[in-house]
């Protein structure tokens, strides 16, 4: 019985990361930089804490599995909606990457919907995407919060997101049409 904290500790940890999402996009509306970018680095490092917990001390659960991509794809998808909102981040790549994430979305909820669910497991183009996309936020976050502007930086992380938004998209399209082929 005193171990269940420390058995739920990845959960707990993946919901502040949810919880942290809303304060995050208050933050960037108020154009509060530093605490925006703060609250940002505290919720990445969230997510590698939170797996690193799970894998370590065999902390896995089914609530996991479906908690922690939630809390990436909230935190992700709404930090580039805010972003592109106050004018930070380019639209053309916001709209690329929650168009890819409702792909993905709307391609498993299809499957299931018809009787084929999908086991969706992370493929490493999608991690690499996430640590892209992560990366670029971090960036732009740091950039308005200090003053530090290194334009070949973001354009190199705008160009690099951008590719892996697409690779990683027909990655999970041509998975998808594979296993709807069963």
């Amino acid at each position: 019985m005193t171990n269940n904290w420390f058995a739920s500790l990845p959960n707990f940890i993946t919901i502040g990361r949810l919880v942290l999402t809303p304060a995050t996009i208050i933050l960037i509306v108020e154009r509060q930089w530093s605490a925006a970018f703060v609250l940002f680095a505290v919720a990445g490092l969230s997510d590698a804490l939170d797996g690193w917990l799970a894998r370590t001390f065999s902390l896995q659960s089914e609530l996991g599995a479906i908690l922690d991509p939630i809390a990436d794809k909230a935190l992700i998808v709404s930090m580039y909606i805010t972003l592109a909102i106050v004018d930070v981040l380019p639209a053309w790549l916001t709209i690329m990457v929650v168009f890819r994430d409702a792909m993905i979305t709307g391609a498993v909820s299809l499957a299931w919907l018809m009787g084929l669910p999908m086991e969706v497991h992370p493929h490493f183009s999608s991690k690499a995407t996430t640590a892209a996309q992560l990366a670029l936020v971090g960036v732009i976050l740091a950039a308005q919060a200090y003053g530090v502007h290194i334009p070949i930086l973001n354009v190199t992380l705008v160009a690099l997101v951008a590719a892996l938004t697409v690779a990683s998209a027909c990655v999970y399209l041509w998975l998808w049409v594979q296993h709807m082929r069963l």
